[in-house]
């Protein structure tokens, strides 16, 4: 009876077939890993970790550092974000070459190369700082992506009359940003940032506690802390360290994600007014202090104007995005030298690859196809809750701001923090770590599914909800003719990024030490990477992690892509 085409642009674009470009990236990705693991191989053989305290008194400190990690990295991919997403979508041939690498590079499980990158840069590097860039890093590739395929897709999906009327007001390259793009792609912004950072804990957990075997890595922070307790076995500790990260993320959950998300929600395009907008009490004192007022109009107006001021003359009036650059003599040579270090890269990479053996290969795709079905299982689960939950939290106002605010903190709390409890809790049961490690995996799924699909909910039309109910539309007819259309791309969305965090929490779900013990499953891709990281077998750890990278990306492709194509050509609103 209602058949809708697509209520509104999922956060990541389509998949676009450029089957060639896919191929050169992934041979430059398998050079890269060649690369990292020689330079692995020339780290220092015994790294002392830091001293650390399990005191309570350490916390603060230790969580401060942890929140100074989390800013660097986020401050970094929002200017990855502006800057990557900006140049993708302002210019044709640059889009058909970077946004291929954006996608590639979001399938890869971050923690699937961690060991490499650590290792690479603590022979380059000096120890410490290479320990911080690294933790730094890791938190960056958990934030970037997401941010930037939203940047992207509200770039180019902004109305043709908005980029009219900026053109009629001759606005130049910085008010435009500030005036249209910035604006239009606040809410979407936002919320993915919310989701990044939620990820961010989870990459902050694992890089401040990472070591490997003789060597020690570890990161004087919130997630060595809770790491350490753990292998202490000391249940006070890890209960310490519990409740002030809890506190950490409830206090950044109220002073800067909720006046965020409550102030970017004046930005949306509705004919209708929503049932229920976003509230912040902080936002809502905030809006309302004498104080802040004199502030903002005294000092934070003036130095904007002067602002302002400084980037038209920098930036004066362009009517157009950027043309197409013709390909200069530097770009040609460039483009040369890329390609020969990549040629160059995959030979080497084949022949550190030979000394891999043919059961060790076995061992590979029988653990790839073991990890394949846990992270299916996992995903199938999460699709069976989230679906009837965010529907519900996204169409019941009085539901929303009940559930809404302890689900964006529940994901917000990074898995890895109780998976040592899970952990005790199972092991006595039969079956008890195969069970944890789906309960690991699960939790690194669910939360993107969820979100995505109470922004579907809430992103549909009011006028359209309307429509529905004059229909008389109920029960599974509802369900089948407006609900589920409606959210196609949004699970579409939220399932290519739940499956990368499942595959990524597949590396510390199937390989595990508690105390002086390792426990391990018996088969996966997850447990051989860590297996090969902690005995130091170079050759069978780029082999395994390059399985799962060329796993991920032919799993993106043969399903993935179909599935926004289907949701760009049948799930259309014009």
């Amino acid at each position: 009876m209602l058949r809708l085409n697509r209520i509104f642009a999922p956060a990541h674009p389509v998949l676009r077939r450029i089957s060639g470009a896919d191929a050169v990236i992934v041979l430059g990705i398998a050079a890269t890993l060649w690369a990292l693991a020689k330079l692995a191989a020339q780290a220092p053989t015994v790294i002392r970790g830091p001293d650390l305290s399990l005191e309570p008194s350490a916390l603060p400190v230790y969580a401060g550092l942890s929140i100074a990690r989390m800013v660097g990295a986020y401050i970094l991919s929002l200017i990855f974000t502006f800057v990557y997403g900006y140049y993708a979508a302002s210019n044709k041939r640059r889009e058909r070459v970077m946004m291929p690498i954006l996608d590639i590079l979001q399938s890869i499980p971050i923690l699937a190369y961690l060991p490499v990158v650590v290792m690479s840069l603590t022979a380059i590097l000096p120890l410490g700082f290479a320990k911080e860039f690294s933790a730094v890093l890791l938190i960056f590739t958990s934030q970037a992506w997401n941010m930037t395929f939203s940047w992207y897709q509200s770039l180019t999906t902004i109305p043709a009359e908005l980029r009219e009327a900026s053109r009629v007001f001759q606005l130049s390259p910085w008010m435009r940003f500030k005036s249209l793009l910035l604006p239009f792609g606040a809410i979407g912004l936002v919320w993915n940032s919310l989701m990044s950072w939620a990820g961010g804990w989870f990459a902050l957990m694992v890089s401040e506690s990472f070591s490997i075997g003789e060597k020690d890595y570890r990161l004087p922070g919130i997630g060595s802390y809770i790491q350490l307790a753990a292998q202490r076995q000391d249940t006070r500790a890890i209960t310490y360290g519990v409740l002030v990260l809890l506190v950490v993320i409830v206090g950044l959950d109220q002073l800067v994600w909720r006046p965020l998300l409550a102030y970017a929600d004046k930005f949306r395009l509705d004919m209708v007014s929503t049932e229920a907008p976003i509230t912040s009490w902080v936002y809502d004192a905030l809006m309302g202090s004498r104080l802040v007022r004199r502030f903002r109009r005294r000092i934070v107006r003036p130095a904007a104007e002067r602002i302002d001021n400084q980037m038209k003359r920098l930036f004066p009036v362009r009517m157009e995005f950027p043309h197409p650059l013709r390909p200069s003599l530097v770009g040609r040579f460039v483009t040369g030298a890329v390609g020969t270090l990549i040629v160059v890269g995959v030979w080497e990479g084949i022949r550190f690859l030979g000394q891999v053996s043919l059961a060790d290969w076995g061992h590979i795709f029988l653990g790839l196809m073991v990890t394949f079905i846990r992270v299916m299982l996992a995903l199938a689960i999460a699709l069976a809750w989230t679906i009837p939950v965010g529907v519900a939290i996204g169409t019941n106002a009085r539901l929303a701001r009940v559930l809404q605010p302890l689900s964006q903190m529940a994901a917000s709390f990074p898995a890895t923090a109780l998976y040592p409890l899970f952990l005790v809790g199972l092991l006595h049961v039969r079956g008890g770590l195969e069970l944890a490690a789906m309960l690991l995996m699960l939790a690194g799924t669910q939360w993107y599914l969820l979100f995505n699909v109470i922004a579907g909910a809430q992103a549909v039309p009011q006028d359209l909800k309307y429509t529905a109910e004059l229909m008389g539309l109920k029960g599974r007819q509802k369900w089948t003719t407006f609900i589920l259309p409606s959210l196609f791309p949004y699970i579409a969305t939220g399932a290519i990024t739940a499956s990368g965090g499942a595959w990524n929490a597949s590396i510390l779900a199937e390989y595990t030490t508690f105390g002086d013990t390792k426990y391990s499953t018996a088969y996966g891709i997850g447990a051989m990477i860590a297996r090969s990281q902690d005995k130091n077998l170079y050759p069978q750890l780029m082999a395994a992690t390059f399985a799962m990278v060329a796993a991920v990306i032919v799993v993106n492709r043969l399903v993935w892509k179909r599935l926004y194509q289907q949701a760009e050509e049948t799930y259309r609103l014009d």
